[in-house]
């Protein structure tokens, strides 16, 4: 198991299984939905761009494929008892990663994220902020989504990105406790264990213009699309072309030159 797993300790005041018997639900068992929809259009396209651009370095870390990636799906971290629903003992982070967990249970698709089938935490939780930033940040005990994330679920790394503002806030775990980290001097946000920065980038991603969540590497080069690598290896190889004529062509000269001078090339 890699060094970037997170794991819960289930003796803890907080965990999802103290003083509960071991038989308990799993994801198949749990509901996967609350009934919301999302909130606008920017935030599809913004997921498949966080995981578009970390699928290689996921992939890297993770010969066997042992990790997986989470948008908008529930994270069950506590038991709820009647009349509450249980979608209440759970939060749903518009994108979150997994490490060293199987992408599916039992060739199952998985339906939600349930800690105390699984006792790992993700590493980062992300949320897109459609309102004023309120609901990310509420620190209400047990009810907050901050709190939920801080206290009871443990996610290292925790983003709150706000499209209208072009800003994201991220805070790292320390001690038990969110810290605001700084912005390096490229105004990125360093993630340790996976290698790469996380910042804001002004461009056209499907077709939408918009300051976008994006990732970089430790170097601060970003890290591209499918559809950008395919691009610029197009563009690489189009400039490959462009100097092997202009090559020739200078070959060419310079043979027409020496026979005017009367020498023969091949010669």
């Amino acid at each position: 198991m890699s060094q970037i797993t997170q794991s819960l300790d289930p003796s803890t005041d907080l965990s999802p299984t103290a003083g509960l018997p071991a038989s308990l639900p799993d994801h198949t068992q749990l509901p996967d939905s609350d009934g919301n929809f999302v909130k606008n259009f920017q935030e599809p396209p913004e997921g498949d761009l966080l995981t578009d651009c970390i699928t290689p370095i996921l992939q890297q870390l993770h010969p066997d494929g042992q990790y997986c990636i989470g948008r908008d799906c529930g994270i069950y971290w506590r038991m709820t008892e009647p009349p509450e629903p249980p979608e209440k003992g759970a939060e749903a982070p518009d994108w979150f990663y997994v490490p060293d967990v199987p992408p599916n249970l039992n060739g199952e698709i998985r339906r939600s994220y349930v800690l105390w089938k699984e006792f790992v935490a993700p590493l980062i939780a992300l949320e897109f902020v459609s309102g004023e930033g309120t609901e990310e940040r509420d620190k209400t005990p047990k009810k907050g989504k901050f709190w939920v994330y801080e206290r009871a679920i443990r996610i290292p790394y925790y983003g709150i990105y706000e499209v209208k503002k072009a800003q994201v806030e991220v805070y790292q775990l320390v001690n038990g406790r969110y810290q605001l980290m700084p912005a390096n001097e490229r105004g990125h946000y360093p993630i340790e264990p996976l290698g790469v920065e996380l910042g804001i980038w002004q461009g056209v991603y499907q077709n939408q213009e918009w300051p976008w969540l994006r990732w970089w590497d430790i170097g601060g080069n970003l890290l591209l699309t499918a559809e950008e690598r395919l691009e610029q290896e197009r563009q690489e190889k189009e400039l490959a072309q462009q100097r092997a004529e202009q090559e020739r062509q200078r070959a060419e000269r310079l043979a027409e030159q020496l026979r005017a001078l009367g020498v023969e090339p091949e010669v």
